[in-house]
């Protein structure tokens, strides 16, 4: 199959709004306010308006330099050579604390450079923003750690209540699409072992999400979606491919809204407890919502806090309003405190030009 020429015009189902309203600028003004970066923004991700009213936002950890160079992502690919914000999981707890949101999904970079690839600055964060919230829905949505289990246990242990790992494409795509250092086989047993790992007070779900678009067929869909039940994935969520930049793989193809109900339909019949397929779904997309409907399919019901009758979007208005009221009590508790300049561990002219002062940590920084 030929690509999708570049000038194509994309179809009707793949145009939305911009977003705005109310709600959406007061968030991105805050967002400023509190020196946070959102992937929401900074992807350009369609559903912002409509993640942003429902109360869930992503925020990315560890800088914004990636040490791996996917053909499907438009982050930053470099090395950042060991350096790391030591106050950010403290400064993003506080901040993120201090928003009304009910769900936050707390992503990263693959830092590749770093020994634990950087899983115990996201359990910090996790387990401080748990500290400040425990009425936030937190999801950690991590790279592979290149297969490390400990490094899986670190971020586990920090107890978010929904564990991500992203398998992206279809096996036979993986080598081309995704940098070396990933695999799909790598990636399952993340997925896998992170699994093991749920407890009560802990992670309760995990959680994957596929590019489809790409060069992939229906029929490999459905088999990566096999591989992801086979290792006990409770949540899938399936969207069209779109290339950021000419410099990106091509899109092969734009699937239709039918597809996507009919690869809802079958995760569903593989036994996921839900399924967010559709072309405009990213990993976040309806993430709150997502949350309380795989509680209420689970095989013991339980879990499902403030669903009344299988009413999820009252419980969803119920949750947003104690959000707001939890948060309002936590930015009178830590009183507006200005942002903090970040300190840096690290090694190298890069670390030194970021910030001062600088704190040795060769024990963190894995030598290449």
């Amino acid at each position: 199959m030929q690509p999708v020429p570049r000038f194509t015009p994309k179809p009707e189902w793949l145009k939305v709004r911009a977003p705005g309203g109310d709600t959406y600028h007061a968030l991105k003004e805050t967002f400023r306010e509190l020196d946070l970066h959102t992937v929401c923004e900074e992807a350009r991700c369609p559903n912002v308006g409509e993640c942003w009213r429902e109360g869930t936002a992503t925020v990315m950890l560890l800088g914004d330099t990636c040490t791996r160079g996917c053909r499907f992502c438009a982050v930053t690919t470099g090395n950042p050579r060991g350096a790391v914000d030591v106050r950010e999981p403290e400064h993003a707890a506080r901040a993120i604390a201090r928003l009304g949101l009910q769900y936050v999904v707390l992503t990263m970079v693959n830092r590749d450079d770093l020994i634990d690839g950087g899983a115990e600055h996201v359990a910090r964060t996790v387990s401080r923003l748990r500290e400040l919230r425990p009425d936030l829905v937190i999801e950690a949505l991590v790279g592979d750690f290149v297969g490390n289990q400990g490094a899986i246990d670190v971020v586990a242990a920090a107890g978010p209540h929904v564990f991500a790992h992203n398998v992206e494409v279809v096996r036979r795509l993986t080598r081309t699409v995704r940098d070396v250092r990933a695999s799909y086989e790598q990636s399952l047993a993340v997925l896998g072992h992170a699994k093991s790992r749920v407890a009560p007070g802990g992670v309760r779900l995990t959680k994957s999400s596929i590019m489809v678009g790409i060069g992939e067929t229906d029929d490999e869909v459905i088999e990566t979606l096999r591989d992801l039940r086979s290792v006990g994935v409770d949540v899938v969520t399936i969207g069209q491919y779109l290339r950021p930049t000419p410099r990106h793989h091509d899109v092969d193809r734009f699937v239709t809204p039918e597809t996507f109900a009919a690869y809802e339909r079958a995760a569903l019949d593989l036994g996921f407890l839900q399924a967010a397929s559709a072309p405009l779904a990213r990993s976040s997309y309806r993430a709150a919502e997502v949350f309380l409907r795989s509680l209420l399919a689970a095989p013991d019901g339980e879990g499902a806090e403030g669903v009344i009758g299988g009413d999820v979007d009252g419980a969803l208005a119920r949750r947003l309003e104690t959000a707001r009221r939890a948060a309002a009590a936590v930015s009178a508790a830590l009183g507006a405190e200005p942002a903090q300049s970040p300190v840096w561990w690290g090694r190298g002219e890069d670390a030194r030009e970021a910030s001062t002062p600088l704190v040795a940590a060769s024990s963190l920084v894995r030598r290449t």
